[in-house]
This record gives structure tokens, C-alpha cells and sequence, in this order.
């Protein structure tokens, strides 16, 4: 059975992607902890982190380190921070959230965000990332 994150993948249905490319995807999260919030997640559809392909969650980790540059930048935060959790959907997904303190990162905070902030947020990212020289990564909005 496919996770919502796979269906998402898939384009069954919609998200706001800002990177692709052929081990994973970077997408925006619904409940966005602070604006800019996102996750990457593989494309393969592997439900504990630990189970990853080695080579596989290297590659999102420093994906991840990516992103998180380009949050600084766009979101002009000190920096980001990562958080792998994934019970609420048994789908790998790696959380970076642009922060200015650990406060600011506490996924108590999460709250539904309207589409358009959302989107927002993801064009400030993605205009960011194609800045830093990943153009070719960046995934048109959808």
C-alpha cells in the first residue's frame, strides 16, 4: 500500500516540491513548524530511517545540508536543523527547519498553514537554491 508521501511522489496527489532528483524529493510539510519547513524524503518507499540504502540517506543527508544553506539564506536564520521522527507516516522523511533558536524548532508549534504562505515560502526557497548553483535539482512548482 502506498504512504501519502509516495502518492505525493507520484503526483496522485499535489505538494510543493523545491528539489528532485532520482533518490529523493524535497517538499514542503503541511504543518509547516516555521515558513520554509520541509522534508526530504526518498523515493523508495522504506519506512525506518535505519533501513535506508546506506548511500541512499547519505545522499539525502547532504541534500539536506543543501537545503539547509539555502533556508539561511532565504529565510535569514542562523541556521537549520534536522529532525527524523516518522511515525506519522511510514515513509522515511527528514525534517529542515530554517530557526533561529531551539524554540523556534519545537514541532509542538506545528499548525496548518494556508496554501498560499506555503507556496510562498517554497519560492523563496527554490529561488534560493537555484542562486547557489542547483538550478538543475530544483523542482518546478506544482
Amino acid at each position: 500500500m502506498s504512504t501519502i508521501f509516495s502518492k505525493i511522489i507520484a503526483g496522485e496527489i499535489p505538494g510543493q516540491f523545491v528539489w528532485a532528483d532520482d533518490v529523493c524529493v524535497v517538499m514542503a510539510t503541511i504543518e509547516p513548524v516555521r515558513p520554509g519547513h520541509v522534508m526530504v524524503v526518498p523515493r523508495a518507499e522504506v519506512a525506518k530511517f535505519n533501513e535506508v540504502d546506506a548511500g541512499d540517506f547519505g545522499h539525502m543527508m547532504r541534500v539536506a545540508q543543501i537545503v539547509a544553506s539555502a533556508q539561511e539564506k532565504a529565510f535569514g536564520v542562523p541556521r537549520a536543523v534536522v529532525a527524523i521522527l516518522g511515525f506519522e507516516v511510514p515513509h522515511t522523511h527528514v525534517h529542515v527547519i530554517p530557526a533561529e533558536s531551539e524554540e523556534a524548532a519545537r514541532f509542538s508549534d506545528a499548525v496548518a498553514a494556508p496554501a498560499e504562505e506555503i507556496a510562498a515560502a517554497m519560492d523563496k526557497l527554490r529561488a534560493a537554491l537555484i542562486e547557489t548553483g542547483y538550478a538543475d535539482q530544483v523542482a518546478a512548482a506544482r
